[in-house]
Parts: C-alpha cells; structure tokens; sequence
C-alpha cells in the first residue's frame, strides 16, 4: 500500500456515494433523481481527477529500480564505523568526543544464487532506510511519506558476500557525498565500478550528512542552511571542505589497516593500497580535489560537479576527472573559472567533460526516483545520468589506476564536450 493509491480511493468512493443510491432506486422501482449536468460534470471531472493523480504520483515518485552493473562481477557490501582517536569531533561540546565516519563499501564478490536477500537501499535496514528517507526529506524540506518508495528498493549488492576468488588485489575508490548527502546517494555508480574490480569506500560525514545511524544506537540529523551573507557561507563551506578532506585522509589510513589485518575484516589481502582514487559529488568533490591536494598517497581525483572549496589551491601531482552540467556565467560566474584554475595545477593530464542535459543531481542516484523535471535530474531518462556517470568513472580509472592502454580522451568525449588540461600548458 503507497500513499499514491489513496486519491484513486477518494475518487471512487465519491463515485459510488452517486452510484449505489442510484442503482438502490432502479432496484426498488423507484424513479431514479437526475443530478443536474452542471453538478454531475464538475463532479465526474474530480472523480476522474483523483483517480488520474494515483498512477501519474507513482510515476513521478517511482519505487527505484536500480541499472544491471555491466560489469563481469558480482557485487557485495559491507559497512564499518571507524573513530578517528587524534582527531575531536568540533560539532559537539563534548570534551572526550571524538571525530567518527560511517563507511560502506562496495566489493567485486562471488556469484550467489537468484534467491539471495538484495540489500536494502539507503541502509542496512528497513528501519535505517526509513530513517534516512525522513532525514533526507526533512533536509530538502518535504513530507516524508512523498518519498515512500525509496526505502523498498533493492539494490544488486549482497550484504557480507563473500568477496571475489583468485583476483589481484583491487582497487579502491573513497567517495565523498553532497553537502546533507549520505554515503549511498550512489549507490548505482558504486556497483557499476564494483562489477568492473573496483572497492568502492563511500563515508557518511556526521553533522554535515542530513542522517547517520551509529554503531552504539544513535542517530545524528543534521539540516545545513545558507545564511544568506556569501562571506559567511564562503567560510562554512570552506570548514566543512577542511573536515570532509581530514575524513578521507584517515579511511584511507584506516584501509591500510584494513589491508594489512590490523582490523578485521574480510577485504584484508584484497585491497591494492598502492592504486588508490578519491572521489565525491557537488562538496564532496571540493572536499576530494582538497584531499588530493593535501595527501599525495591518492593517485587520481573523480569530482562529480563539485565548487572546489579549498581557499589555498596549490599544484597536487594527481590527475583529475571533473564531471560538470552545462554552467555558464549567467548562472555561477565563478565555478568554471575556479574549477579550471584547480585543474590547470595537476601535474598530470586532467579532464573536465561537461555533460549535455544533465543537472547537478544526474550525477547521483536521484534520477531513479525523483520526478523527472529536468532542473532537478536533467533532461534524459531516469538511467542515462547515473550510467554516464559510471561508464566515464570506469574508463578513467582503468587508464589512471590501471594504465590500460586507450584514447582516453576519445572515449571521455562520447558522453559530452571535453576540455583537456595537459601538464605543460600551466
């Protein structure tokens, strides 16, 4: 039962409380009354109204159905919550508290049978799924219940698989979220790259994430809002890049661990920490560019949109892949700018592909269930902008992480305009 079912009940019931008098009366013998045209039309187009709202909300407001991976392998999923001892959480008063980060990972794994329990999206859950659903809506805003659908998904992972046999170690890409965003807002484009050999390691960022669920039961909402003063704003942007870019930097110690088997889990021996790539959507992006920048053991930078929110950019040896919608001056005069100014600084070949028909949100899982106005998603079908995303992610990666032999540059500029940015033209 989904909320969309209840106008078509309302236009019914108005229909029958006209109907069932009227056939009570031919039953009987009785004369049937006549309800006067200028009563009965308005009244028929209501009832047609209400029962036309029911299938039209389920279409804009759909259950998601993820996309197949196409890649040859299975996909698992685990989540772990790791606490940062040297660094303290600054969003609480609380003097012993110390800075805490959800991960999820996304894992090549081995095959299961048709029967084997998908994993629920947006959490490990239902109840974390709901939860999430409400945080997320909460944040942007609207009723809850609008979103009902989301939290029946299943995705194509399996929770705890067992991870893929006989493989090299793979490698890894840690994934950083828009600002309220939550760490599987990508959950499409994270087993895209999973299927193709890749761990993908995506944070929830507590206090800035509209939603965490911890280890110990409590549950964190968070609900960021402008100010409405652009320096103010500038300056809270810039302190929530500093903590997403400090997050990342400690995953990435903490996989380490994980690879070496200073922390159990079962990705130890199958993580090549020498082929590591940071990734992120919209502040998440700005947060992975600063990371880079900051920490030189990442190897290659994937920004999804994101305004890079590093104050003081400087040259950073690592190549980038900036995905962005079509941005002109009319409407941010600086993000272009600033994002070219940030990859001319690559001491490698980096690329901006500008997506024709996409908007800021096509680079996450939104299109799959959000309605289809093109502001919001874009312009093209519910699965082009998350497998753009992926197809590009994927040819990227093999070329950086895995020196595959390919015109990058020719494969990039199928899915949009690309501008190159070479070493030596800085």
């Amino acid at each position: 039962m989904r909320w969309q079912f209840f106008p078509v009940c309302a236009g019914a019931a108005i229909a029958f409380s006209f109907t069932i008098p009227s056939l009570l009366r031919h039953r009987s013998g009785r004369p049937e009354r006549r309800v006067r045209w200028w009563l009965a039309l308005p009244g028929s187009v209501a009832c047609l109204g209400l029962i036309a709202v029911g299938p039209v909300a389920a279409w804009a407001l759909p259950v998601p159905s993820f996309p197949q991976p196409s890649g040859p392998l299975a996909v698992g999923t685990s989540v772990m919550e790791w606490t940062d001892p040297d660094r303290p959480e600054t969003a609480t008063p609380e003097p012993g508290d110390r800075r805490r980060v959800v991960v999820q990972f996304w894992y090549p794994a081995e095959k299961t049978s048709a029967e084997a329990q998908r994993a629920q999206y947006l959490g490990r859950t239902e109840h974390e799924a709901r939860t999430v659903v409400d945080g997320l809506a909460n944040y942007v805003g609207v009723p809850g219940f609008l979103l009902d659908g989301v939290p029946r998904a299943r995705t194509h992972s399996v929770f705890n698989a067992m991870v893929a046999k006989g493989r090299e170690r793979f490698p890894v890409v840690l994934f950083s979220p828009g600002l309220g965003g939550v760490r599987t807002q990508n959950t499409a484009w994270a087993e895209e790259l999973a299927s193709h050999g890749f761990v993908v390691v995506a944070l929830d960022h507590p206090y800035d994430s509209a939603v965490v669920e911890l280890a110990d039961g409590r549950t964190i909402r968070t609900k960021v809002a402008a100010t409405g003063d652009a320096d103010k704003d500038e300056k809270l942007s810039v302190g929530w890049t500093k903590v997403r870019a400090a997050d990342l930097s400690f995953v990435r110690t903490q996989l380490g661990r994980l690879e070496r088997g200073e922390i159990a889990g079962p990705l130890t021996g199958h993580l090549d920490m020498n082929r590591v790539a940071v990734s992120g959507h919209s502040l998440g992006g700005g947060a992975a560019l600063q990371a880079a920048r900051q920490d030189h053991r990442f190897d290659a930078v994937i920004n999804l949109d994101g305004y890079p929110g590093d104050p003081n950019p400087q040259a950073f040896p690592e190549p980038v892949l900036a995905l962005t919608q079509a941005v002109g001056p009319d409407t941010d005069p600086d993000y272009i700018p600033r994002l070219t100014r940030v990859l001319k600084l690559s001491g490698a070949t980096s690329y901006r592909l500008t997506v024709p028909g996409a908007a800021h949100l096509s680079f996450t899982d939104s299109p799959l269930y959000m309605p289809p106005i093109p502001s919001l998603v874009g312009s093209f079908d519910r699965s082009t902008g998350p497998r753009i995303t992926a197809a590009a992610s994927v040819a990227f990666l093999d070329a950086t992480l895995r020196h595959k032999p390919k015109d990058l540059a020719t494969v990039l500029s199928a899915y949009g305009e690309l501008t190159t940015y070479h070493p030596d033209s800085r």
